[in-house]
């Protein structure tokens, strides 16, 4: 199963896309974690739908420091899915 995640809230400069990575690898998932341009932070990953949901409850709870006021989530095809390696945080640095 592949889901897109767009986080919205005070999700960037509070260490949100490193949370997102370290919750997203315990769950064995795979996929990415990025900045967007209008300040939310978007998530594509590809695992079981007990992982992804596991996934979607740690987003809405949210790191220290952040504060989350949706989770916005689309099922996507596998095919969309099927290159992902594990799970990465794109854009750091």
């Amino acid at each position: 199963m592949v889901q897109h995640f767009l986080i919205k809230g005070r999700v960037q400069g509070v260490g949100f896309r490193w949370f997102v990575q370290r919750e997203a690898a315990e769950l064995g998932l795979r996929g990415w974690v990025r900045n967007t341009d209008d300040g939310h932070v978007e998530v594509l990953a590809r695992g079981e739908p007990d992982q992804l949901e596991d996934l979607q409850l740690a987003l809405a709870k949210g790191s220290r420091g952040s504060r989350v006021d949706a989770v916005i989530e689309h099922q996507l095809t596998e095919s969309e899915g099927a290159n992902l390696k594990s799970f990465e945080i794109e854009g750091a640095w």
